[in-house]
């Protein structure tokens, strides 16, 4: 169980790795496979994990210590309880099926560009993940950053269209009115 609950997001990361490193390399149909066949595995195994906590086991996956310090050890571990199973669902599910539309959408793009709008997309299925699965706040938080980043990266794709630029920057920054938001909220707690 905690094998399928560290792959559902390190599955996407991976397809935003392939498609990032070798997007200049790679032809549309393996991009738009790699792409969108991470996501539709990571549903698979979000559909096995929910099935597992559904009667309210939680699962909860330690990887490694991400900070220690003295006293302060804060791990880079997952929660998957009940409610964060279902946001899984909802975040693997309707992010494939945005996938799976965007092979269509995209499909007059190039090669590199194709792969980089699709590793965009895994880095924000990624990133929603995190935010959803973190243990702690500061993966919580790590996911909210990247998060705020994709939706600057997909909505400024097009940078050469100045709207297009003027928008994400809009979104950047208020994502970073937000941030501060989650940081009072951090250390309110």
């Amino acid at each position: 169980m905690n094998k399928l609950v560290t792959l559902i997001p390190l599955l996407p990361l991976i397809g935003f790795l392939i498609n990032g490193i070798f997007r200049k390399g790679l032809p549309k149909t393996i991009s738009a496979v790699v792409g969108s066949g991470t996501i539709l595995v990571s549903f698979i195994l979000s559909v096995l994990v929910f099935l597992e906590v559904k009667n309210g086991n939680t699962q909860i996956v330690t990887l490694f210590d991400f900070i220690s310090v003295g006293s302060l050890s804060v791990p880079f571990s997952f929660r998957v309880d009940q409610l964060s199973s279902l946001f899984l669902l909802v975040i693997t599910g309707v992010g494939f099926l945005i996938h799976l539309y965007s092979t269509a959408y995209m499909k007059e793009e190039n090669n590199a560009h194709y792969a980089r709008y699709f590793a965009y997309l895994n880095l924000f299925v990624f990133s929603m993940l995190l935010l959803v699965m973190g243990n702690n706040f500061v993966i919580m938080f790590i996911g909210w950053e990247g998060v705020g980043l994709c939706s600057y990266l997909l909505i400024g794709y097009w940078f050469k269209n100045i709207e297009y630029g003027n928008a994400a920057k809009k979104a950047f920054i208020m994502n970073r009115i937000g941030d501060l938001g989650f940081l009072l909220a951090i250390f309110w707690m």
